[in-house]
């Protein structure tokens, strides 16, 4: 069933090169998309915004670990290692597919921006999903790959955000060394 879900989504590849290029940019530029959207969140926002920013890294980089973790445990070929009938529209290198890092990656960064802030966090849920959803279009993962990213990105976001009595002192210090530090914007908007 995996497998016939991927072939159905990856079956619209090459159909318009409009949702092509739209695929493509969002499997290949969803890291930088995110970066910017932080590194303005950060420059431009008051302190809340700033600890919205370490709240979302941090379930970034703790989404990805247990992603590094499972990969280590279970070991799933990328789709098109095992299947030559699909239309693979971004290169990858040939490691784990299980799950999406991209998927995990980016839900777990929108949805800590999302219990912070709902009108940035939404539309980067919006992107997110539409990263997941890109990583089936282009070949490169199963959906039991990017549904699994989904839940793990959901649980870690809401972990930290459930655990911000652990959090927040990290925030406030992160926060407080940046504002120490010479030659830095200091004014927000």
């Amino acid at each position: 069933m995996n497998y016939e879900l991927l072939k159905a989504i990856n079956d619209l590849a090459g159909k318009s090169s409009v949702v092509d290029a739209i695929m493509i940019f969002a499997t290949n530029y969803a890291v930088p998309v995110f970066a910017i959207v932080l590194l303005m969140m950060w420059f431009f926002g008051k302190e809340y915004m700033k600890k919205t920013v370490v709240y979302s890294a941090l379930s970034g980089v703790l989404g990805i670990l247990i992603n590094v973790l499972i990969s280590k445990i279970y070991f799933e070929p990328r789709p098109f290692v095992t299947h030559d009938d699909l239309n693979v529209l971004v290169d990858h290198a040939r490691d784990a597919s299980f799950p999406s890092d991209h998927t995990t990656g980016a839900i777990a960064l929108a949805f800590a921006i999302a219990l912070r802030n709902k009108r940035i966090g939404i539309v980067m849920m919006v992107f997110a999903l539409i990263t997941g959803f890109s990583r089936m279009y282009v070949g490169n993962h199963y959906p039991g790959d990017v549904v699994v990213g989904i839940v793990i990105g959901l649980l870690v976001a809401y972990t930290v955000n459930k655990l911000a009595f652990l959090v927040e002192p990290l925030a406030n210090f992160i926060v407080a060394v940046y504002r120490a530090l010479p030659f830095v914007p200091k004014k927000t908007i």
